[in-house]
């Protein structure tokens, strides 16, 4: 297990290529930590990293966002926050998504246990001393 400190928002690029460095193997990166820890805020962080220049921001409503870089590579990032009901989003074909082969960033991905991928890495964040971020990082 890899953790990672972010004394404050200064340290994110530094973290965000990190978790890159880190999880860069597998396509389906987990993000967990309670509303507020900062998973969307890392997100755009490592998007931004991999060459993104969309705006990125919470899937909340849609469920899903696709990014693409300037290398025309593809990136989805998922919000199931609002899934009542994991079959919900067999709607959107979420396998599809997840077994592109492209980037995937799932946040509240505890919804949909069922149709998660046997391997990925999971990213939880946590809120640390004066605001601060950690980090740790688990490969399933």
């Amino acid at each position: 297990m890899k953790t990672i400190k972010c004394r404050d928002i200064m340290d994110l690029p530094k973290a965000a290529k990190e978790v890159v460095a880190v999880c860069k193997d597998l396509p389906v990166w987990i993000f967990q930590g309670e509303m507020g820890a900062g998973k969307t805020t890392l997100i755009k962080a490592i998007a931004k990293e991999f060459g993104v220049g969309d705006i990125v921001s919470s899937p909340s409503f849609s469920i899903v966002n696709e990014y693409q870089n300037d290398r025309g590579e593809t990136f989805y990032h998922f919000d199931f926050y609002r899934i009542k009901e994991q079959e919900e989003v067999l709607e959107i074909g979420v396998d599809e998504y997840i077994y592109s082969g492209n980037y995937c960033w799932l946040e509240w991905a505890e919804n949909i246990p069922d149709y998660l991928p046997e391997e990925f890495y999971l990213i939880r964040i946590s809120v640390s001393e004066n605001d601060g971020r950690e980090m740790s990082i688990k490969k399933f």
